[in-house]
């Protein structure tokens, strides 16, 4: 399975992805399970978020990080900091 995908994106990038006009999601400090159904891109605007995986790798992801989260991938989500962010299935 593959894995997290966690890159910056220029202003540029951002524009070419359309990724303003995607859908938004916000969650409050929380934690609970997760499995991905489709392949998920997401921008995040704001908050602070521990992903664990299945295997126990656990990756952060705030502010500014474009994530790609892959099909099938079972995890836990444990928000620090309210979160907001663009995202998109497929």
């Amino acid at each position: 399975m593959s894995e997290i995908i966690i890159k910056q994106l220029s202003e540029k990038e951002i524009q070419a992805k359309g990724i303003r006009s995607w859908s938004t999601w916000s969650c409050e400090k929380s934690e609970f399970p997760w499995e991905y159904s489709e392949r998920e891109s997401c921008y995040i605007i704001e908050g602070q978020v521990d992903v664990t995986t299945e295997n126990g790798e656990t990756v952060s992801i705030g502010p500014g990080d474009f994530v790609v989260f892959p099909q099938g991938m079972k995890c836990t989500w444990k928000v620090h900091q309210g979160i907001f962010k663009h995202f998109l299935f497929g």
